[in-house]
This record gives C-alpha cells, sequence and structure tokens, in this order.
C-alpha cells in the first residue's frame, strides 16, 4: 500500500506529469489533492498499471478529491523554454488553478522550480510511494493519452492512439514521410538522422 500522506497535518498536494520523453502533443501536469483518511487498493504509479484500470481510478480519483486540477502546456511553449521548464510551469498552473490552496507539494522527482508561498518535497519514484502522486500520475497521463487518441483521428498517419506521441519507429517513419504537424516539439530530435530540424 502507499503512504496516504507525508505529514498528519499539512493539507497535501502531489503532483506529476506525462508526456515529457514525447515528439508531439503538450506535457501535461495534475495536482490531485486527497483526504487525509483515502485508500484504494489499486492505486499506484500510472505506469503500472492497465489503460483500463487507469481510466476506472481516473473516475474514482475525479470523484473523492478534495480538489484536482490538469494543465497542458503546448509544443510551441515547450520549444521556447525546454521541457523540463515545460514541465515546472504546468506544475505551477496546475497549483495557480487549485481553488483549495495546499500547505505542500509533493513533486514526483528530483528537481522542481519551488513555488512561492508553499514548500515542497521532491520524492524520486513518488507515485510508486505516496498515493496523492499516484493520484495525479494517472489524471496527467490519461488526460494526456485521451487527447493523443482524439488527434489521432486528425493526422492519423503518426499512430498516436498507440504511441501517445513517444518516438517509435512508426512514429519516426511518419515523420520522415510526411513531415511534421502543429503538435511537434520542433526543438527535439524528431529524426535520429538529422542533427538539426530545418523549416
Amino acid at each position: 500500500m502507499l503512504a496516504s500522506s507525508f505529514t498528519k497535518d499539512k493539507v497535501e498536494a502531489g503532483l506529476d506529469e506525462a508526456g515529457r520523453g514525447c515528439l508531439a502533443g503538450p506535457v501535461v501536469a495534475a495536482a490531485v489533492i486527497l483526504p487525509k483518511n483515502f485508500s484504494h487498493p489499486d492505486l499506484n504509479d500510472s505506469k503500472k498499471l492497465t489503460h483500463k484500470k487507469r481510466m476506472v481510478l481516473r473516475e474514482v480519483i475525479m470523484k473523492e478529491a478534495i480538489d484536482y486540477k490538469v494543465i497542458e502546456v503546448q509544443a510551441e511553449e515547450i520549444d521556447k523554454i525546454n521541457i523540463l521548464q515545460a514541465s515546472f510551469t504546468a506544475m505551477h498552473r496546475c497549483v495557480d488553478g487549485l481553488t483549495e490552496k495546499p500547505e505542500l507539494l509533493l513533486i514526483d522527482g528530483n528537481r522542481f522550480r519551488p513555488y512561492k508561498g508553499i514548500e515542497h518535497e521532491c520524492i524520486v519514484k513518488g507515485d510508486g510511494k505516496y498515493l496523492s502522486i499516484a493520484a495525479a500520475s494517472i489524471l496527467a497521463k490519461t488526460h494526456r493519452d485521451l487527447l493523443m487518441t482524439k488527434l489521432s483521428e486528425e493526422f492519423p498517419h503518426y499512430g498516436w492512439e498507440k504511441n501517445a506521441g513517444y518516438p517509435t519507429k512508426q512514429h519516426r517513419a511518419a515523420i520522415a514521410a510526411h513531415g511534421t504537424t502543429p503538435w511537434h516539439r520542433n526543438s527535439f530530435k524528431l529524426l535520429p538522422e538529422q542533427k538539426t530540424i530545418e523549416f
């Protein structure tokens, strides 16, 4: 079982992101504040769950959370500020959007840009240790997967409904054959044989 909280009395928000390593689509962050007594036997790191379980848990989290927020930062902004800063920006905007103001932010990973006025703890593999971070990982991933599946209807060549924008052989072959879309991150190495992408 994952830990229900980091502290006994503080209002905690778990934060995580999805899509940092993708060639296309936004990076998506989520913040989740769960009740202190919340528990669920299946809630875990989203990467360890099946798609079906993630979708079931998504509904549970949205219903049971005290508050949550999901934010997208698009490819154009990622290209301007880089993917790490875009991830931090997405997380900050999640906190901005919470109605219930947290007193402590639990961040999945080892780095974070401090949020003014709120303490934070960086927890490596936190989505497998704390329920609120696991919940954030599920909301971020399911939101992003649903978005990329929808976008794949408009751009069917790239297989986003299966690869969610990650650099698979099919995705890179489609970029080579059909070029890029407005959803591609031009600052990323989209094709292995190219050192720079020219437009």
